[in-house]
């Protein structure tokens, strides 16, 4: 890794502040202190981009005092300064004032950097309803385009058709509404984003009433998702006259609709908040994301109608760390409640997927290997509830445990026992003879007694069982249950045709590996079954995940997964940057890093054991990023184009060439390893 790894804006990310300065009525003087003093504390946290309150300036509560002359000479004299002294800084600054033009005067939003006037732009909606009277004192700026205007002794580009972006960081583009505009039916901002601007800034004054807080998170959150965005807010705060108003200081940031960060609420000091946005993540959206292209030709190419005004941020690719929270686990949330109601819809596509797959063909048996293990004990439960919901008995499920040469008796042991637990008719094939006769038969040293365990000699067994199973379901007037998952299918960890990787129906196809876990956790924790079902459920989260191809060795240790293709976890979190964002492994890495190089920091899974609370160094990370886009680059794609019917679970992946990934069988590696090692 170069010295420019671990720089934030290597990777497509940049630094965003809104800002809540302390508001007066009318002390310019005051206002303007307050601004420049946040705006110091901004460079120092080494933030791009700062966004401050609506009317910011002047104050916003002062009424007819907007139309007062010597307020509006000592708006421009204090804006004049701000500018002046903006040369030593490193944000840009979006300051709220009002800007005298052509006899009307505007409510404004300056763009400021490094000594210069970037841009001007006016309000679109002037609210006149309720307790607002906008229209008596400022003119509207919808519609006005291609225009300059003259302020703080320059000329600068005037007009709600105005975007600014980084002439040296890609991506980083931003578009700038006020207030009443992010309440219209169609925003700017919206027009905006389909011009290009990634990030949307809002300044607002924004009175508090109760519920009013919920509303401006809402819409935040619904236009950064709408418009596959960023959106800055920042609005006035304690300060103002409260005369028949109050004003409780409320800024946040979110990115495609999901909170990075919110400030304080009435709050008598001035407050920062600074976060990362990662435009480069929504840059890659936005091209997966058709739609948004079908619209902006749909409304004629709005990056035609506005000027794009550029500027240097000059970065110098240093180490600032990361001001955004990034979840280890990115298909298991870390907030309980989110994370139970995912469990209650994923546990319920697959019943309702399996459910429906059984009305469809009309088979009288349902056909699944049971192991032990993770997967089969996830599908086995899933067929159950299956049957429930259809009121057929358990029973028409037929379960098999098939032991080869490394099944464990634990592992056995609790097959059997779920299945007695759960109800469904058990059997037992000992698949020990027919093996060893087909590796005698391909004249292999095993057949002959020589302990020799090479890909054959474990394939034989995965072959054999799925065998098996075809033709028990034949037998039986039934289907095959498929039990491989997510993770193993993006690995290519699985025996290909007649093996692990073919059912007729693959109820695990859509579900990672870590969030497997967690849902047989959420089946006991919300008494899906019994307690002597939930007992064994317990026994097998504690069991090593292994798939028993491989005798242990002399120290008596088992064949374990992990320990050969590397951490689920990890790649769980590879899987989901690389299907569902698109994202570079260098990049990969850089977040995996700061998601795991502390087991202490952050939140984990609700439940989640201490023993089990990993940290990766970049070392670790790098190699097994590495293990996972060979396997999944060049030597798997051709298991996953064969794939059978699944249903999908998450929204962040999905491996189904008939769905959300289509790769060639016949692809490279080189470029994502070259990118990694560069």
């Amino acid at each position: 890794m170069t010295d420019r790894f671990l720089s934030i804006h290597a990777h497509g990310l940049v630094r965003v502040a809104a800002a809540t300065p302390a508001a007066s009525t009318g002390d310019v003087g005051a206002n303007a202190a307050s601004i420049l003093a946040l705006a110091r504390a901004a460079h120092e946290q080494v933030a791009d981009l700062v966004v401050f309150p609506e009317l910011s300036l002047s104050s916003y509560a002062i009424d007819d005092l907007h139309l007062q002359g010597a307020l509006l000479d000592r708006v421009e004299a204090e804006l004049a300064a701000l500018v002046a002294a903006s040369a030593e800084l490193r944000p840009v600054l979006l300051v709220g004032a009002g800007l005298r033009r052509s006899g009307r005067l505007y409510n404004c939003a300056i763009a400021i950097h490094r000594g210069r006037i970037l841009g001007v732009v006016p309000k679109s909606y002037l609210p006149n309803y309720r307790e607002y009277y906008e229209k008596r004192w400022f003119a509207a700026g919808a519609g006005l385009t291609g225009l300059t205007i003259a302020v703080a002794g320059t000329e600068a580009p005037f007009g709600t058709d105005l975007i600014f972006a980084a002439s040296d960081l890609p991506d980083f583009v931003f578009h700038i509404e006020i207030c009443e505009d992010y309440w219209a039916p169609i925003p700017p901002s919206s027009y905006g984003a389909l011009a290009g601007a990634t990030i949307l800034c809002n300044l607002s004054a924004s009175n508090i009433v109760v519920g009013k807080e919920r509303e401006r998170d809402l819409y935040g959150a619904s236009q950064s998702a709408r418009a596959t965005a960023a959106y800055i807010y920042s609005a006035s705060g304690p300060g103002e006259s409260t005369t028949d108003l109050a004003w409780d200081g409320q800024a946040m940031v979110h990115e495609l609709g999901h909170l990075l960060a919110k400030s304080g609420r009435f709050d008598h000091e001035p407050e920062l908040i600074v976060a990362d946005v990662d435009v480069g993540r929504i840059a890659q959206a936005r091209m997966r994301f058709g739609t948004f292209n079908d619209t902006a030709a749909a409304h004629d190419h709005p990056e035609a109608r506005f000027r794009r005004v550029s500027f240097a941020v000059e970065p110098d690719f240093a180490d600032v760390g990361l001001k955004r929270v990034v979840p280890r686990f990115a298909f298991v949330p870390d907030d309980p409640a989110r994370l139970d109601e995912d469990c209650y819809e994923s546990f319920n596509i697959q019943v309702e997927g399996l459910a429906k797959r059984m009305q469809a063909t009309g088979a009288r048996t349902l056909v699944i290997g049971v192991s032990g293990g993770l997967d089969s004990t996830h599908a086995l439960i899933v067929a159950a509830k299956a049957c429930d919901r259809l009121s057929r008995p358990r029973s028409s499920i037929l379960g098999f445990t098939m032991p080869g040469f490394a099944t464990s008796d634990t592992t056995k042991g609790n097959a059997w026992a779920l299945m007695d637990a759960l109800g469904v008719t058990g059997a037992e094939i000992d698949i020990r003879p027919s093996a060893t006769q087909m590796l005698r038969d391909l004249g292999h040293p095993f057949g002959e007694g020589e302990p020799v365990y090479d890909v054959t000699f474990e394939n034989v067994q995965a072959g054999l069982r799925t065998d098996y199973l075809f033709r028990l379901a034949n037998q039986r007037d039934g289907f095959v249950v498929g039990t491989g998952d997510l993770s193993e299918l993006a690995l290519g960890w699985c025996t290909y045709g007649v093996g692990d990787q073919m059912s007729h129906y693959a109820v695990n196809a859509g579900v990672p590996k870590t969030l497997i876990q967690f849902l047989i956790r959420w089946a006991i924790k919300t008494g899906q079954f019994d307690g002597e079902a939930n007992r064994i459920l317990t026994a097998i989260l504690g069991t090593e995940i292994s798939p028993e191809l491989v005798p242990a060795d002399a120290s008596g240790a088992m064949q374990s997964t992990e320990a050969r293709i590397g951490p689920y976890e990890l790649h769980d979190f590879f899987l989901h940057y690389t299907v569902r964002h698109g994202l570079g492994p260098a990049k990969i890495a850089f977040l995996a890093w700061h998601a795991w190089r502390d087991a202490a920091a952050g939140r984990w899974p609700i439940d989640f054991p201490e023993e089990g609370r990993n940290a990766y160094d970049l070392d670790t990370i790098r190699k097994w990023l590495e293990v996972f886009c060979y396997r999944f680059f060049q030597i798997s794609q051709f298991k996953r184009s064969a794939i059978p019917n699944g249903p999908k679970v998450s929204a962040a992946a999905s491996l189904s060439p008939r769905g959300d990934w289509r790769a060639p069988s016949d692809g490279v590696a080189g470029p994502w390893l070259d990118a990694l090692r560069g």
